[in-house]
């Protein structure tokens, strides 16, 4: 039976990753980030609506967007040009290796395509110890 994503998952799958925190960066960006502390780096920030993330349908700003990072450009290149996912880019986001989403259309991913998402590049940040043991077979 297939899964689908909800925006509820999010914060679980965040959550399930070592050493990590629900804070905030960029002054009041809701952010979760790895490891705990002053020293996280944002994997998942939940932008705020703005001028240069615009709904092509409605012309107004999205206000519900996810930026989710990937490892590397060519993680975010796969994710952005594979028609059957929801994830695209914006221009603000040209030279970051980070992909966004619509809250509203995660269930057009599986539980388990959001998971890899999510915790590929939090596991990248995370510290070493922690995140080995979420990896199969200790890689």
């Amino acid at each position: 039976m297939t899964v689908h994503a909800r925006p509820d998952d999010v914060d679980e799958i965040c959550a399930a990753l070592p050493s990590t925190e629900f804070g905030t960066t960029w002054g009041d960006v809701p952010t979760r980030k790895v490891p705990a502390g002053e020293k996280g780096r944002g994997f998942l920030l939940y932008r705020h609506p703005h001028k240069s993330a615009i709904d092509p349908e409605s012309g107004l700003p999205y206000d519900d967007l996810l930026v989710i990072r990937t490892a590397s450009p060519a993680d975010k290149a796969a994710l952005v040009e594979d028609e059957s996912t929801p994830f695209f880019t914006i221009d603000h986001f040209r030279n970051f290796n980070a992909v966004l989403v619509q809250q509203s259309r995660l269930g057009e991913l599986t539980l388990d395509e959001l998971t890899e998402v999510v915790q590929t590049p939090g596991l990248a940040v995370a510290p070493k110890r922690p995140a080995k043991e979420l990896l199969p077979d200790g890689e």
